[in-house]
């Protein structure tokens, strides 16, 4: 007897994130992006406290504060996936050009005109298949640096240098690990 027939598919935890990413930044459609998530998930920026609770809570946190409040031209570059059996961990760069209110991580700060490129990890929890949690860092000294708000010269801290040189260093890596 075989047991090709019995034993059900794992889920692709790393495609679930992918379309939820999607949703989120390129179609811009809540109801889409909750379709991803459990019926009780939550949503946690680290650095700021800001997401939501329960399922109307991460339905309202998207729907006022995240899902099409981005600037327009905000993008995401991948710089490394690690899958567990129930999470995925993402690093990637957030960048945008700081021309309106961005409630969710710089709540009350008017729009300052400045570019911004922010490393991020992301850890996402899954529950049969669909997103439970995702728990959100980023280093918000290097975004008040970035947007003017902290002088570098008076802090140890830094701006856009940390994306810069992660591309940079995981460039390098890449090229290593392909020539081995």
């Amino acid at each position: 007897m075989t047991n090709e027939g019995n034993h059900s598919q794992e889920p692709n935890l790393g495609a679930v994130f992918d379309q939820h990413i999607k949703h989120e930044f390129q179609d811009h459609d809540v109801d889409a992006t909750m379709e991803t998530m459990t019926k009780e998930p939550y949503v946690h920026h680290v650095p700021m406290m800001t997401g939501g609770k329960g399922y109307a809570g991460v339905y309202n946190f998207y729907k006022n504060y995240f899902i099409g409040k981005m600037p327009d031209d905000t993008k995401l570059v991948h710089i490394s996936r690690t899958v567990g059996k129930d999470q995925v961990v993402d690093e990637l760069i957030l960048s945008f050009t700081h021309d309106r209110e961005i409630d969710f991580i710089l709540p009350g700060v008017p729009p300052t005109g400045r570019y911004v490129e922010l490393p991020h990890v992301v850890i996402m929890n899954f529950r049969d298949g669909k997103i439970a949690h995702e728990h959100i860092y980023w280093d918000q000294a290097s975004l008040l640096v970035q947007i003017g708000l902290l002088d570098p010269k008076l802090l140890p801290v830094m701006g856009q240098e940390q994306a810069k040189r992660l591309l940079e260093l995981s460039h390098q890596a890449d090229n290593t690990n392909r020539t081995k």
